[in-house]
């Protein structure tokens, strides 16, 4: 992925994580099954770099990682403001984009079962909006349709609000409650930033797309349809079968919550500061409504479940090995692949990715190209004086050289 466009979303992830004041020191979990209390202890490096989120203000932090060396499970910071405990390391959070990668998996399971083409006319299956015809469904998934961002779009040095999703005006929107339908309409409206296929600009109404392409090619909900193929209880062991039939994983702590405004189980709580009036204003944004993000944005996971996750599709337990070829193959222009980001680390090491954040949540999601190294985390936040755009890339820098460098800088 080129180094400016890592850039570009490092610090759009950072500026929606709305990181948090400083919180108490790093814990390692020795109630979480796996590595041992004595394992999790020997990665001082791996604290060090938690350490790094809490120090420039983000409130709380979840990490996984899975290595040669095994699992380590930590976390730092709190859960809560004005409370001492620690964000649970099994807690759930919002995933933000990496619903993306779900999602992309799904539609490509179709495709792997014949009933969706990848190079297909998207208008083919959704007539209703009268789409261009050159948008085909890989253009959805590698984001080069042109479709204008409806939660808002920066293109060609121009910036182009959308439906509310910043500031006061998001916050008093926050419980609203969204139809696919009426996402998509509103991006049309604004017309195209480019033929299809002629240049890449990221856009979560692709992915609002690729959900309704879904339900309508299976006559089930984005969310039912989720569930049978990848969430629910595990199926068969091994790599896709011949049969071309799913294989859920059994991901209990991962959801599509629709409307529903809570987290359910344990979870760490996110925050927002923002600025109205010329006042800083603070707000605890756990409980909002998803639907501003659905199928881009809208689901909640844990640490472990992402990893399963991740690591089941780079080895091959979800897709066949052409189709996740396809997925790995990134853009020229932007490192993107089919619902993921395929980067080379300044240190030589090859990562597949795909960050996610909400206001108040953000989540990380690494793995090598076997499957065989992942890094899973949740970071959650609230007010800060720190530049993040600065900050917040040297904290991640630091983390992934711990995980997936062997120390060595990724810069």
């Amino acid at each position: 992925m080129p180094r400016f466009v890592r850039r570009v979303a490092i610090a759009a992830l950072a500026a929606t994580l709305l990181p948090g004041a400083a919180a108490p020191g790093v814990a390692t979990a020795d109630s979480v099954a796996g590595p041992t209390p004595a394992a999790q202890q020997d990665r001082p490096e791996l604290q060090e770099a938690m350490r790094g989120f809490i120090d420039i203000g983000f409130t709380g932090m979840q990490l996984r990682v899975h290595d040669q060396r095994g699992e380590w499970v930590g976390s730092a910071g709190v859960r809560k403001l004005g409370e001492p405990e620690k964000p649970p390391t099994n807690g759930r959070f919002r995933i933000g984009s990496n619903t993306k990668t779900f999602v992309a998996t799904v539609v490509l399971q179709l495709v792997a079962e014949r009933k969706i083409g990848l190079d297909s006319p998207v208008a083919d299956y959704l007539p209703r909006f009268g789409l261009d015809r050159g948008i085909t469904v890989r253009m959805l998934l590698q984001h080069t349709s042109g479709l204008f961002n409806y939660t808002g779009d920066y293109y060609d040095g121009k910036p182009m609000p959308g439906l509310p999703s910043t500031g006061q005006e998001w916050v008093d929107n926050r419980f609203r409650t969204y139809q696919p339908d009426e996402l998509v309409r509103f991006a049309l409206s604004k017309g195209p930033l480019f033929p299809p296929g002629r240049d890449w600009n990221y856009s979560n109404t692709n992915y609002v797309l690729a959900a309704l392409l879904i339900e309508k090619v299976t006559g089930r909900s984005y969310a039912e349809e989720m569930q049978r193929r990848i969430l629910r209880s595990p199926d068969a062991a091994g790599p896709w079968s011949d049969s071309r039939q799913p294989r859920p994983l059994g991901l209990s702590g991962t959801e599509v919550p629709g409307t529903r405004t809570a987290i359910r189980g344990p979870h760490a709580h996110g925050y927002y500061r923002y600025q109205d009036a010329g006042q800083w204003k603070t707000v605890d944004v756990t409980r909002q409504n998803p639907s501003l993000v659905f199928a881009a944005g809208d689901m909640i996971s844990t640490t472990q479940d992402l990893h399963t996750f991740f690591s089941a599709l780079m080895s091959g337990k979800l897709l066949p090995a052409s189709l996740l070829a396809e997925m790995r193959t990134p853009h020229p222009t932007a490192g993107y692949g089919l619902g993921l980001y395929v980067e080379k680390l300044g240190c030589g090491v090859t990562v597949l990715r795909h960050n996610g954040s909400n206001i108040g949540y953000g989540a990380l999601m690494y793995s090598t190209p076997d499957g065989s190294k992942t890094l899973t985390a949740s970071i959650t936040g609230v007010d800060t004086e720190v530049d993040l755009a600065k900050e917040y890339p040297k904290a991640l820098d630091k983390l992934l050289s711990a995980v997936l460098c062997d120390g060595q800088t990724t810069g």
